[in-house]
């Protein structure tokens, strides 16, 4: 490889292709094994069309696969501003609920003008049993908020004025946001919330295997699995579950035109003693999903097993752990795409794309998926 070969791996606008809107799949395959499914084997050069039908057709014996079984939150819910209440069409504002901070405060991003001190009262396509406001704390320089969330049992200006209200705890708030709030689906999925796609995105932005609550996003490699396939799967092969919940900093742009001065964002993993005893001894280990390909070589690199995940991985940057990859089509200039570039090569990858796009495949969160042997 030549000098400017190599140094174009480290160049942000060298991640860039164009993406025609008509390929940004807008919903979930149904059912989930229907979405088509690139095979590509870096020794051979072989590349394969086929579906999830027959994903497990092209694992190698004695490949242990890695699942992440983190949980989406109903992330986005509604609000508009305690003295507000008295217009006749206050506005509406949206909050993004992104991490519990400690036991009664939480970061979070709100759409709209707001300042310390301020309170908001929650909407609910539910009713809520006693009134439910958000004060804010702290305006972070990030465009973040830091919140704690008040439960009244009076009228909110009464409860408030008097100083008697309950502030909610991170459990509470994570059951409020499960009952009331509405699955965040990213932005580049653009269409009509009505009750039918919302009811839809509920079952299939979620994996099937997703237990422990904590994402703003879904492993979407993950969402094709059914139950039934899964099942299947484990029946042929050695499995595990980890966990790392993915912070809305997965869809942060990368601003340095020199990758490497990138600060990637972090997450939140743990990894139990089995999977990781699973993991380092495995033969070979294929991690359904760039989340648990991230977790495994972090844990691989510091041996921990729980933490905050931070590790950024592009090309110049070796896998110690992960052999195989099953990845969705990732956002241009993305911290995604160059995960997968660091395992076949920035060249390949971006000529796999564009094969992808070609041959009509569907890119982003509910789009079809490529597996890397």
């Amino acid at each position: 490889m030549s000098y400017l070969e190599y140094s174009k791996d480290f160049m942000l606008s060298s991640y860039d292709y164009i993406l025609p809107q008509s390929a940004i799949a807008q919903s979930p395959s149904i059912p989930r094994e229907s979405a088509k499914l690139l095979v590509y084997e870096r020794k051979s050069g072989t590349i394969t069309h086929s579906d999830f039908y027959h994903f497990s057709d092209f694992i190698p014996k004695d490949t242990l696969l890695v699942f992440n079984n983190t949980k989406v939150i109903n992330a986005r819910i509604y609000a508009h501003k305690l003295n507000s209440q008295a217009k006749p069409n206050p506005k509406r504002m949206e909050i993004f609920f992104h991490k519990v901070l400690d036991s009664f405060r939480f970061l979070v991003q709100i759409k709209g003008s707001v300042k310390s001190g301020d309170r908001l009262i929650l909407e609910s396509h539910k009713a809520f049993t006693h009134p439910i406001i958000a004060q804010v704390l702290e305006c972070c320089e990030n465009g973040m908020r830091i919140v704690e969330f008040i439960e009244s049992d009076t009228s909110p200006q009464v409860c408030l004025a008097n100083q008697k209200h309950r502030i909610l705890d991170d459990k509470e708030v994570l059951e409020l946001f499960t009952h009331h709030g509405y699955i965040p689906l990213p932005p580049y999925i653009k269409r009509n919330g009505s009750h039918q796609t919302m009811q839809e995105d509920s079952v299939f932005y979620q994996s099937v295997f997703a237990k422990e609550l904590g994402s703003v996003a879904a492993p979407t490699a993950s969402l094709h699995f059914s139950e039934q396939s899964l099942e299947s799967l484990q029946k042929s092969f050695q499995t595990c579950l980890i966990t790392l919940h993915i912070g809305a900093g997965t869809f942060m742009n990368v601003e340095s035109e020199d990758i490497r001065h990138h600060a990637i964002h972090k997450e939140y993993f743990s990894i139990s003693s089995a999977s990781a005893k699973a993991i380092t001894h495995a033969k070979k280990v294929l991690c359904v999903g760039t989340t648990s390909a991230r977790c495994v070589e972090y844990m691989i690199r510091y041996k921990v097993l729980c933490g905050e995940c931070d590790i950024f991985l592009y090309p110049g940057v070796e896998f110690k752990r992960v052999d195989y990859l099953l990845t969705n089509f990732h956002l241009p200039k993305s911290t995604l795409i160059m995960l997968v570039s660091a395992m076949v090569g920035r060249e390949k990858c971006l000529e796999l794309y564009n094969i992808a796009l070609q041959e009509g495949y569907k890119f982003y969160s509910y789009g079809d998926g490529m597996l890397i042997l």
